[in-house]
């Protein structure tokens, strides 16, 4: 009998999106995104994204500081792996958005492949005159006139800088354009080895959520790759998440989940944690007879450089 290959949880933490009035359970302290990622390791995802947030006002940050403090606690108790955003958010500079990951060479990164309208100034209505702190509101309304900005420039910035670190790639796909950007990168020289491709559905200012869609996605990647010349992953955002994630997965791809992408476990019913989304995604894949990817399993079928080779 041929051997299940196994799939991969990725769980994205905290995000740049979500702020902190909209759930109790978002970690948006430094120590906060530090314990749910040991736990979401714990509960079976063998790569954790991650973004940094002020210990003081919550939003995200590019600190240095900040950074290597979250990275090598999550490390001292987990050998998951580690991906550091160069999203960040839609408001800091592409020096900003760098500037973290230069100093820690993580084994694996996001890397956006196109800039878009990233909007969540939608999400606002919901929680008028009830906010945490007085940052959030004026923060997702700026989204409203804001572009996500990702240059062919930046991609080869953030491609050549990191990649000369040993750095591989998460990239994250938006829209079908994006995945003919990237194959536009390795045509000219820009990607080492088998791509590991985030297909990215339901975010507004992207492709729409549906199984369509997310059926476009991977045919368009099978005719600009090739089937099997790539590794391939699926989120979804809000109440799409686990939907699409099971569709993934009875496909033969990877998934994510992460507070990053949806608050909730369930029909008005808020995820307590990120291991708990952790916990029910891995639940599908196994009783869909299939296997969860451990670090190790993971590093081996995206040819990462190991944790040794991190500078943190």
């Amino acid at each position: 009998m041929a051997k299940i290959k196994p799939t991969v949880i990725t769980c994205a933490i905290t995000g740049g999106t979500h702020t902190p009035t909209m759930s109790p359970y978002l970690p948006v302290t430094p120590d906060a995104i530090i314990e749910q990622a040991i736990g979401a390791a714990k509960a079976g995802a063998a790569i954790l994204h991650l973004h940094a947030r002020d210990p003081e006002t919550r939003q995200p940050t590019g600190d240095i500081d900040t950074w290597l403090h979250i990275l090598r606690s999550i490390r001292a108790e987990t050998d998951a792996i580690l991906n550091m955003t160069t999203g960040g958010s839609t408001f800091m500079s592409i020096e900003d958005r760098l500037a973290a990951p230069l100093t820690a060479s993580p084994e694996l990164c996001s890397c956006n492949m196109g800039s878009m309208n990233f909007g969540s100034y939608m999400m606002k209505d919901k929680y008028m005159g009830k906010w945490k702190y007085d940052w959030e509101e004026e923060y997702l309304e700026a989204s409203r006139g804001a572009i996500f900005r990702n240059t062919f420039l930046d991609i080869e910035t953030i491609m050549t800088k990191m990649g000369e670190g040993g750095t591989r790639f998460e990239f994250e796909c938006y829209d079908v354009g994006h995945l003919y950007n990237l194959k536009h990168m390795m045509d000219r020289g820009f990607v080492q080895g088998v791509p590991f491709i985030q297909l990215i559905v339901g975010t507004l200012g992207g492709i729409g959520p549906g199984p369509e869609n997310l059926m476009f996605m991977k045919q368009t990647a099978d005719r600009l790759f090739g089937p099997g010349n790539y590794e391939w992953s699926v989120l979804a955002g809000g109440r799409h998440q686990m939907n699409m994630a099971t569709m993934a997965a009875t496909m033969g791809g990877n998934v994510r989940v992460g507070l990053e992408d949806s608050l909730y476990a369930g029909p008005g019913r808020m995820a307590e944690s990120n291991a708990e989304q952790v916990t029910m995604i891995g639940g599908v894949i196994e009783a869909l007879k299939g296997q969860v990817a451990t670090p190790d399993e993971a590093r081996a079928a995206l040819g990462l450089k190991g944790g040794a080779a991190v500078k943190f």
